[in-house]
């Protein structure tokens, strides 16, 4: 299948036609995807426990992939989804401007990488700074201590 989870889709046909939403879950072996916004449904749910209530209640429901285009992030526009091999990746490639279409993905991966790289060197860096100084600082004197130590002097 070449839509993904995560895509941002244009609905071709059906009652939700003209409508563009993102994709919440893909079913490959049906060929159906449920689309944010897209074939809501309303069920009447009743309470099955003493606590809950009953009422009527709105779902997604599935719509065949073959009645929605994908998005290209990069021109905006609604495209057909091409494929270029990249060494071992297959990849999947806008039809009318050639951008990659797994590019958020990628993104994504690389923004959490560097988060979490860059928070472990702040929790390195703040160790370190907090021992530098404790050790670098001139240790305070209190009225208490300072009395003590004028005690000793006229004791000497």
């Amino acid at each position: 299948m070449k839509i993904k989870k995560n895509d941002t889709v244009y609905v071709v046909a059906g009652k939700d036609k003209k409508s563009t939403g993102k994709v919440l879950s893909v079913d490959t072996e049906a060929n159906m995807i449920k689309v944010d916004g897209v074939c809501v449904q309303r069920k009447h749910q009743k309470a099955r426990r003493a606590g809950e209530t009953s009422g009527i209640v709105s779902q997604v429901g599935s719509i065949n992939a073959s009645n929605v285009l994908i998005v290209c992030p990069a021109c905006g526009k609604n495209t057909r989804v091409g494929y270029v091999v990249d060494g071992d990746k297959k990849i999947r490639v806008c039809k009318k401007c050639g951008a990659s279409l797994d590019v958020k993905a990628e993104a994504k991966k690389a923004a959490k990488k560097a988060a979490a790289t860059k928070t472990t060197a702040k929790k390195t860096s703040t160790k370190k700074t907090a021992e530098a100084k404790t050790a670098d600082a001139p240790k305070k004197t209190t009225r208490k201590t300072a009395a003590k130590k004028a005690a000793e002097d006229k004791a000497e």
